[in-house]
């Protein structure tokens, strides 16, 4: 049975899954939330998927007696996974690993190629979401596969992982961890390492004292539901805040009762609430008030839930404990077990005011014993005065109860006394009614700006920062945010003054629901003048109205819709404009509808904090794009605009620019003498301005180079002696001391292509192997020896001549295209190959084919694809003559040149190209050696050519009057469209061309 995991991952949802939450997407309802909990902690904790620094602990070491607990459980499982592809590690509570066990030996290779291995820490905040860091994190089981993993190290792997308890303690004493390779996993092993922790604990729980068990067994009998609650004893001394449950409730479970108290008491409108448990069950909360004898009044928050132990929360009781969850009580003196649970029959439950300590560190004393009648004593807190006033609940002595803590309860935690008689409800918190309020508002807003600071600006997208504003604030701070901004923001460009009618566009729509009537995201916005948000843009500051139905001037804006948003149940509202930097970018509004109170003026400081944070992100951003663009703009100024004519090939081109910016790629396809074309492909290391610039530079060397007709491994000499150039020196600005940052790490594949011969010439310099794809669709990438990077020298440039059938196509690519952080080289050659692996395809056809096979929607690397499907020049479009070194040769050449123009039907150059013709031969006759060769090229123009044995290069000069030569090379200049001179290995060529569609005189 293949697991299910197994078919998610291969066909890459998490993968597009991981890509979307690093781009600041959200991914939600793709991910499971305990995987994306540990993404979301592994980026606040700052960590790369791509790139980790893990530390080492050496000569790691766990306890003796938990080492003689886990030694035979490790041994009994090693036995039973002998035969599977799976090893065992277990780590220490910092999740660093002590040991590793088993697996065979691919994986454990592939686990010594990621270093995980004794001293490997793996905890959570360095290395991300894992089996062992994960589960300390989550403090329970975990199961994480293949990308789920946050690091891309660790994606090949699944791995099983749960912690190990004291079980009298309850702190966590180390993690036992099952890993394999992710094709291998199996949905037990998250079954068999909990089985195999729990068999640690039960063997830890054997090393015990007789005390510490039979303690323990009166715990698990004192609670009714005994297979709904942790089996963990209380019997130690209170834990600091964030240590693990007391009493069989969590801390979590305990924060959210305290919070929902808190709550309570600072609301005059509710009374009761509940609140759902980890294990499943539901706490209510009851509010009710309270005077003390003397006469102070407050409320105490109690708490109900049937089938467990009670809890009195002994938190804070007044408004500054309220606010600060800080107890001003004096600490007890530390009890020991025996004293903190009598057995004996003078054994009596004790009351609440004797759980809250009142006095100095003495032996507690009840409330009527630490204030006799009569007896000067010192002030009372609300707090104790209201405990005073509370009934004290009864208990049936003689039931076995678990035994209390050996200190007394910090504020905030809940102490576990006697069994629920199912009447009495549970203290949670004590308080007084009003100032609790501003206390817990206070709180709220504190952390609302923390979430803000962390979770608007988490990318430099002007969209998206305006989408994590509204997800911050809603439902939070308001029901409804609307984030409204001028298109000239969203393209990056500066603001202009923004007001009445100024057009802006709604980006971003947080909503409780879809039924509000506002308008939604991509709606063109104008507000009218008397609306609240013009108001906001041309004063400058923000407006509260808090009564929309009868704020006119807000009505006005679209009264049949507006009607309707006040019928949805929208009541108040607040602009803010979005200012950065002295400028204005737009504007947010928060609406609240009819649950929450309307907004106060309190609430005008906190959305002005907001806005102020997400307007530096939106600034941020808006810069990020105006940067982007101009970048993009030059680089695509400086690639081809256009197919250059010609006829030897039928070209089809891709660029992609990065995710991260503009790069350096380029590619080129350039016309050549003798109807030939050079096809290049270049790629510059790095991103920005820089690169698109060095780009430019590169591309233009390249024109000026193949101009002069170099043969392919001559002009990669040049250019690399350019570049070296470049970056000894002569790249420094001009009002500027320091040099740019160079142009080392540059790649070029340059290749010429004749359809007259079929030959391909090409050479490389660092570049990814071309591809070439047969007629019949085969597919071979050529075996083309490689040259360092450009800059670098030292060693010559290497060609390879390939004869290429008629139809095939040469595909030229850079590195993006092949590689990147997911996919290695050969694994991307090997993909291109079965995607090219067609014989029908246009070249168009093939880049659209490429791209989708091998690239994401958006590339981390810039991308430059260029396919060229050959033709060939046939004998009918060809004339070549053999001319003998005679000057009587010079008539027959003309005489054979008329003839073959007009079989052609070009009667009317015969004159010119007979011109051109016999001057060129002549020349080669009188000044340079043999063999002379005429050729005649019928292509998009006609070509002349006239081939020599001499090395030596024609020069025009302009003859004086007296001068009887030196007026036939000026004649050819004049006489046709282009001329000029390449070497070939035997001597030179000297070409002309002229346009078939008019004579050139």
């Amino acid at each position: 049975m293949i697991p299910l995991s197994v078919a998610w991952d291969d066909i890459g949802g998490l993968v597009d899954a991981h890509e979307r939450f690093l781009a600041g997407t959200l991914v939600d309802s793709a991910v499971r939330d305990t995987v994306l909990n540990s993404w979301k902690r592994s980026r606040s904790a700052g960590l790369e998927p791509h790139q980790l620094v893990i530390p080492y602990a050496p000569d790691l070491a766990l306890e003796d007696r938990f080492l003689r607990a886990a030694e035979p459980v490790l041994k009994d499982l090693a036995a039973a996974l002998a035969d599977v592809g799976m090893a065992i590690a277990l780590c220490d509570a910092q999740g660093r690993m002590v040991q590793r066990l088993g697996g065979d030996r691919q994986l454990r290779d592939r686990l010594d190629e990621v270093r995980f291995a004794p001293g490997f820490d793996a905890s959570e905040r360095v290395v991300g979401t894992n089996g062992v860091g994960t589960a300390l994190a989550e403090r329970g089981p975990v199961f994480v596969i293949g990308r789920e993993h946050f690091a891309d190290c660790l994606q090949p792997f699944a791995c099983a992982g749960a912690p190990v308890r004291d079980p009298l303690s309850g702190r966590i004493e180390a993690v036992l961890d099952l890993t394999c390779l992710r094709d291998d996993n199996d949905p037990t092993m998250l079954r068999l390492v909990r089985e195999a922790a729990r068999g640690i604990e039960a063997r830890l729980l054997e090393q015990s004292t007789q005390r510490e068990r039979a303690l323990l067994a009166a715990y698990r009998r004192a609670g009714r539901d005994t297979d709904r609650w942790p089996q963990q004893p209380a019997v130690r001394a209170a834990p600091p805040w964030g240590a693990p449950d007391v009493g069989g409730l969590g801390r979590l479970d305990l924060a959210v009762m305290r919070e929902k108290a808190e709550e309570l008491i600072a609301s005059p409108q509710r009374t009761l609430d509940e609140v759902p448990l980890s294990d499943g069950r539901t706490a209510t909360l009851l509010r009710r008030p309270v005077m003390g004898a003397a006469g102070v009044t407050g409320v105490v928050v109690e708490a109900r839930i049937l089938g467990g132990p009670r809890l009195r929360m002994t938190g804070p009781a007044t408004a500054t404990e309220a606010a600060t969850g800080v107890s001003t009580r004096p600490p007890t003196r530390p009890r020991s077990v025996a004293e903190a649970a009598p057995t004996g029959p003078s054994a009596r439950p004790r009351s609440v005011a004797e759980v809250v300590p009142t006095g100095p560190p003495t032996e507690p004393r009840s409330v009527p014993e630490a204030a006799p009648t009569g007896a000067p004593t010192r002030p009372r807190s609300v707090a104790e005065a209201l405990l005073a006033a509370l009934p004290t609940p009864t208990a049936t002595p003689t039931v076995a109860r678990p035994p209390v803590t050996e200190a007394a309860p910090e504020p905030g935690r809940a102490a576990v006394t006697d069994r629920d008689d199912g009447d009495v409800g549970r203290l949670v918190l004590v308080g007084e009614l009003g100032v609790g309020r501003l206390a817990v508002l206070a709180r709220k807003r504190l952390e609302l700006l923390h979430d803000a600071s962390v979770r608007i600006g988490t990318t430099l997208d002007v969209t998206r920062t305006a989408d994590e504003l509204a997800e911050v604030t809603v439902p939070r701070f308001a029901d409804f945010t609307a984030v409204d901004l001028p298109d000239s923001v969203l393209h990056g460009d500066e603001p202009g003054p923004l007001g009445a009618d100024t057009p802006l566009r709604r980006v971003s729509l947080g909503a409780v629901h879809e039924e509000s009537h506002l308008y939604r995201v991509g709606d063109p916005v104008r507000y009218v003048p008397s609306t609240p948000q013009v108001r906001s843009l041309e004063s400058r500051q923000s407006v509260l109205e808090p009564v929309l139905g009868e704020a006119y001037g807000w009505r006005a804006q679209d009264p049949p819709r507006l009607e309707r948003v006040l019928a949805a149940g929208i009541h108040s509202l607040i602009t803010v404009p979005l200012r950065a930097r002295g400028a204005t970018l737009g504007v947010v509004s928060f609406y609240r509808s009819e649950k929450p109170a309307p907004f106060e003026e309190d609430d005008l400081s906190l959305a002005q904090e907001l806005a102020g944070r997400a307007a530096i992100c939106i600034d941020n951003a808006r810069r990020y794009t105006r940067e982007h663009n101009t970048a993009l703009a030059l680089q695509r100024s400086l690639l081809p605009r256009g197919r250059p004519e010609q006829s030897a090939v039928d070209v089809a081109y891709r660029y992609l620019p990065a995710q991260a910016g503009v790069g350096g790629d380029w590619f080129d396809v350039i016309p050549l003498s003798g109807a030939r074309v050079a096809l290049v492909v270049g790629d510059v290391v790095g991103h920005g301005l820089h690169a698109a610039a060095t780009m430019g530079r590169l591309r233009t060397a390249v024109h000026n180079f193949c101009s002069l007709d170099l043969p392919p491994d001559d002009l990669l000499t040049h250019l690399d002696d350019l570049v070296g150039r470049l970056d000894r020196g002569e790249g420094w600005a001009v009002e500027s001391t320091q040099p740019d940052s160079g142009i080392v790490g540059a790649t070029c594949l340059y290749a010429v292509y004749d359809p007259v011969s079929r030959h391909c010439t090409l050479t490389r310099a660092g570049h990814p192997l071309p591809a070439v794809v047969g007629p019949d669709g085969t597919v071979e990438f050529v075996d083309l020896p490689s040259a360092p990077p450009l800059g670098l020298g030292g060693l010559p440039f290497e060609t390879v001549e390939l004869e290429l059938a008629e139809g095939s196509q040469l595909v030229l690519y850079t590195d993006g295209l092949i590689e990147d952080r997911y996919r290695d080289v050969d694994s991307g050659l090997q993909k291109l190959g079965a995607v090219l692996a067609r014989a029908d395809r246009t070249p168009e056809d093939t880049c659209e084919a490429v791209l989708d096979a091998l690239l994401p929607v958006r590339p981390s690397d810039d991308v430059a694809l260029l396919v060229a499907r050959t033709h060939a020049l046939g004998p009918e479009q060809v004339a070549q003559w053999e001319v003998p070194s005679d000057p009587a040769a010079v008539s027959r050449s003309r005489a054979a040149v008329t003839d073959q123009l007009s079989a052609w039907g070009l009667d009317d150059l015969a004159f010119t190209t007979e011109l051109v013709a016999s001057e060129l031969v002549t020349n080669a006759i009188r000044h340079a050696t043999g063999p002379v060769q005429l050729r005649l090229l019928r292509d998009r123009a006609l070509i002349c050519e006239v081939s020599d044995g001499s090395s030596t290069s024609p020069r025009l000069r302009r003859a004086r009057t007296e001068d009887e030569g030196g007026r036939g090379l000026f004649l050819v200049a004049q006489l046709t469209e282009r001329w000029g001179t390449r070497y070939t290995t035997n001597g030179k060529i000297i070409w002309t061309e002229q346009s078939l569609t008019s004579p050139a005189i």
